[in-house]
């Protein structure tokens, strides 16, 4: 078996779809293929990227053409100016994007949670119930500040099971609704991100500009980070993974 042919196959053992940080954990399972390299990512990298069957859905994220049609059916699709605004589209840019964090979070080992409400949304193939570390939100302040965080779309803890950072995604609801919410919880010592399309960047500006806002603002306590960057800092970080040694 070539090393294309088995890149195809788990994929397709993946359910059709499938990141390049799965790929890189199942791909030596396939017994057939040996790889007589000492970089196989890089390689596999490359074979997504040229090989006939295989399309690129989003940096970092690939799919076998002959799942196309039931991907897309199943609201899994390349985003074009057409589609952008469709609630399929939508729903899928909510979860993926929550689904990266979460594998982001696992990968710099912290702990990771998602709120009960979206557990059973999947990511790819998989409830992003499966992916966070962290079944229940811990208890790590009075009920009031728990309660109000239990809803945040993706947050990471530190080994003292202690916020380290909150992320919102807002692919189309009101930016202003996270930042009150980040509002009351900023005491905390964590750092608090919008994650959205750069084309709402000036959005965020505006909002933040907000009087309500002004200790937000002047303690510079939220950032703004843009799909396309959280896509690249993605496929750092599965890079990162494959080096022996981190400066």
């Amino acid at each position: 078996m070539t090393q294309a042919q088995a890149v195809i196959e788990t994929i397709e053992i993946l359910g059709g779809i499938a990141t390049l940080n799965q790929i890189n954990q199942n791909i030596f399972k396939i017994e057939d293929c040996v790889w007589k390299t000492k970089t196989p990512f890089a390689s596999v990298r490359r074979i997504v990227q040229q090989t006939a069957g295989i399309y690129k859905i989003k940096p970092g994220l690939y799919a076998l053409e002959t799942h196309r049609k039931q991907l897309e059916q199943d609201g899994i699709m390349v985003q074009s100016e057409k589609n952008k605004n469709s609630e399929e589209v939508k729903t899928f840019n909510h979860s993926y994007y929550q689904g990266l964090l979460l594998e982001i979070g696992r990968m710099r080992n912290l702990d990771t949670f998602v709120p009960n409400q979206d557990k059973h949304k999947i990511f790819l193939t998989v409830p992003l119930g499966e992916i966070s570390t962290l079944k229940t939100i811990p208890h790590y302040s009075y009920q009031k500040f728990v309660d109000r965080s239990s809803t945040i779309d993706v947050i990471w803890f530190n080994s003292n099971q202690m916020p380290h950072s909150f992320y919102e995604i807002e692919h189309s609801t009101d930016i202003q609704n996270s930042l009150l919410k980040f509002n009351d919880l900023q005491d905390f010592y964590v750092r608090m991100v919008i994650v959205a399309d750069e084309k709402r960047h000036v959005e965020f500006m505006h909002k933040l500009g907000y009087a309500a806002f002004k200790s937000l603002r002047t303690n510079k306590r939220v950032a703004f980070l843009s799909y396309d960057s959280l896509d690249k800092q993605y496929e750092q970080e599965l890079q990162k993974q494959q080096m022996e040694f981190i400066l």
